[in-house]
C-alpha cells in the first residue's frame, strides 16, 4: 500500500530567493512488493502565473526516473551533472524514482545506456507505455495515479536477481557512509573484485562506484556548506577524502557551477531573505537547500 514519504530527503541545491508561492513537492513509499524496485515516487505542482519564475536545482542521484507531465513525458538516465528545472506558469509532475538498479528488470538493458540520457517513455515499454502515458498526465488525483503506475510496474513483472539487492545496498551504504571514500574500501568491505564491482554497477546502476562515492560526498559538502555555518573548507576537502584543497574546489565548481565559498555565501543569503515556508506546502528554496531530492 502506498504511504507518505517523512524521512529527510537530500540533494536539492541553494538558489536564488524566488517570490513565494505554496509549491507541493511530496513522496510517497510504494507498495511493499515494488520495494525493491521503487524508492519512492514523487509528485511536484506549482503555480507561478502572474509572478516570476522559480529555478529548481538539484544534485543528482545514481538513480533513473519516469517522469510524467504533460508534454513531457520522459525516462530520465543518472545524470552526472545537476539538473536544472525553471517552474513557470502552472503545472504538475509525477514521477518513480527506482532504487539504484531498480530500473534494470524493466529495461531489460545496461542501465549505463541510458546515463546522461533521457528518452521517452514509450520508446522503450511501446504501445503500452504510451498509453500510461496519457492515462497518467490525464488524472489529477493521487490515488488513480499510484494505482496506475503500480499495475504497469507489476503488469512488467520484474524478478529480483540475486545481483539486485546487493547493489542496491551497496549504493545505499555509501550514501550513509562517508568512510567511504574509495572504490577500494567497497572491494573490501564486499570481497568483490575491482572490474567485477565496475560491470554490475554500469549494469544495473548507470554510474561507475567512483562516481557513486565522489557524488554522495558531494552531498555532503553541499549540505555542510547550505547550514548557514562558516565551514573549514581544507578540513572539509580532507574529510571527504581529497588529496587537497584545490582538488575539491575543482570537483565542486564543475559539478555545482560555483566555487565553495561562493555557494556558502549564496546559502548565507538566501537564509537570511527568505520567508517562512508554509509546512503544508513543503519548504521554500532556502529552507531545502541541501536536503531535498526529486
Amino acid at each position: 500500500m502506498v504511504h507518505r514519504k517523512n524521512d529527510p530527503p537530500r540533494g536539492m541545491l541553494v538558489t536564488a530567493v524566488a517570490e513565494p508561492r505554496p509549491r507541493r513537492h511530496e513522496r510517497f513509499h510504494p507498495s511493499d512488493d515494488l520495494a525493491a524496485f521503487v524508492e519512492h515516487y514523487w509528485i511536484v505542482e506549482w503555480d507561478r502565473r502572474g509572478i516570476s519564475p522559480e529555478r529548481i536545482e538539484v544534485l543528482t542521484h545514481p538513480s533513473v526516473h519516469m517522469i510524467f507531465e504533460r508534454g513531457a513525458c520522459r525516462i530520465v538516465g543518472v545524470m552526472r551533472k545537476k539538473c536544472s528545472r525553471l517552474l513557470e506558469g502552472n503545472g504538475r509532475a509525477f514521477s518513480v524514482k527506482f532504487t539504484p538498479g531498480g530500473f534494470y528488470p524493466f529495461a531489460c538493458a545496461p542501465v549505463s545506456s541510458f546515463s546522461n540520457r533521457m528518452v521517452k517513455i514509450h520508446e522503450v515499454f511501446g504501445a503500452e507505455g504510451g498509453a500510461l502515458e496519457r492515462r497518467m498526465v490525464s488524472e489529477c488525483a493521487d490515488a488513480p495515479r499510484f494505482a496506475l503506475i503500480e499495475e504497469f510496474l507489476r503488469s512488467r513483472r520484474p524478478e529480483v536477481d540475486e545481483h539486485l539487492p546487493g547493489i542496491s545496498e551497496m549504493v545505499y551504504t555509501v550514501a550513509r557512509d562517508r568512510t567511504l571514500l574509495r572504490v577500494e574500501d567497497l572491494v573490501v568491505r564486499y570481497g568483490i573484485g575491482k572490474r567485477t564491482l565496475q560491470r554490475l554497477f554500469a549494469k544495473y546502476v548507470g554510474a561507475t562506484p567512483k562516481w557513486v562515492i565522489q557524488r554522495y560526498r558531494l552531498h555532503e559538502a553541499a549540505e555542510q556548506l547550505a547550514a548557514g555555518r562558516r565551514v573549514n573548507q581544507a578540513s572539509l576537502a580532507l574529510d571527504l577524502g581529497y588529496s587537497d584543497q584545490a582538488h575539491f574546489v575543482r570537483d565542486f565548481k564543475a559539478i555545482i557551477g560555483i566555487s565553495p565559498a561562493a555557494y556558502a555565501k549564496a546559502a548565507r543569503d538566501s537564509l537570511a531573505s527568505a520567508p517562512s515556508a508554509d509546512p503544508a506546502h513543503g519548504a521554500g528554496p532556502a529552507q531545502s537547500a541541501g536536503r531535498h531530492d526529486l
